[in-house]
């Protein structure tokens, strides 16, 4: 049955459309005319169906443009989020650039060699403070090596592996570093006690000394190399004086390790002087060619 139907249905469309096509084509002035009328009747019909059909097209073509911007939005969103990555990466690099051309400002002896390393951790605690650091051995460090940053001192050196070494802070509990005061040239030790100004110890008296006044290292005990930078003379409270430090550990990131040896001391005469009593040596020509001759003299 449906399929009789369906038929039916598309016999008489193809009737229909037989009708209309012979009806176009008929060159007949009756038949014009009746065109005619039909065009005129459906006019209306034609122009009400077509201003919608003419909004749906407008619609289309707008949803594509708005699918295409929707599309480059998200596209644009994408690369300003590379961007941004790239930039913090950018800045990033551009402040680690500018701290390590920070440890440029401490000014060190041709003699002096180092070894700069990154601060990879950081044990800071009330009982101790220090710091781990990407150098060690195979780099040149060795125990006791002073630890400098872009401000000043910073510590020493208390454990060196193959890769890696541990840095005691100067506010340790058992820092000691031997200082003096400037202009004064008084001297006395730093030492550390887990607070952000560590205290001078062993300092003969305070009359000569004020506020404001910078410690240096003095070099005694042939640990650290004399004048680096340690900090200011902060508080004096009667023979009591507090030092803020140079290095701000909140900021540590880089540091330099020094290759420093204290040159030997003069304890015994060189062998260019004779002992004394010892008769000087003759640079007669006529004895020295005898000498020569006769071998030495008893």
């Amino acid at each position: 049955m449906a399929r009789a139907v369906r038929r039916i249905v598309l016999a008489g469309l193809a009737l229909v459309g037989l009708a209309l096509f012979a009806l176009w084509r008929i060159d007949n002035p009756r038949i014009e005319q009746l065109r005619m009328a039909s065009a005129d009747v459906l006019a209306p019909a034609v122009d009400a169906v077509a201003a919608p059909l003419a909004d749906a097209a407008t619609l289309a073509r707008d949803w594509e443009r708005l699918s295409a911007v929707h599309a480059q939005n998200r596209e644009l969103r994408r690369e300003i989020q590379r961007l941004r990555a790239w930039r913090d990466a950018a800045q990033e690099l551009e402040r680690e650039n500018a701290r390590l051309r920070a440890l440029n400002n401490v000014r060190l002896s041709p003699r002096i060699g180092f070894a700069t390393g990154e601060v990879i951790a950081d044990a800071g605690g009330p009982f101790g403070q220090s710091a781990l650091v990407n150098i060690g051995g195979r780099d040149g460090v060795t125990d006791g090596a002073a630890a400098v940053d872009g401000a000043g001192l910073v510590g020493r050196v208390v454990g060196v592996g193959e890769g890696v070494a541990r840095v005691l802070l100067l506010s340790d509990p058992s820092s000691r570093v031997p200082v003096k005061i400037l202009p004064s040239g008084r001297r006395a030790v730093l030492v550390g006690d887990a607070s952000p100004a560590p205290r001078l110890a062993f300092l003969a008296a305070t009359e000569d000394v004020s506020v404001g006044d910078k410690v240096v290292t003095s070099g005694d005990g042939g640990v650290f190399p004399p004048d680096l930078d340690v900090g200011i003379v902060a508080a004096i409270d009667g023979r009591a004086a507090r030092v803020r430090l140079s290095a701000d550990y909140g900021l540590l990131e880089f540091v330099r390790v020094l290759r420093w040896r204290p040159e030997a001391p003069l304890d015994a005469p060189s062998a260019l002087i004779l002992p004394q009593g010892a008769a000087p040596f003759s640079l007669d020509p006529g004895a020295l060619a005898a000498e020569r001759t006769e071998g030495p003299r008893p």
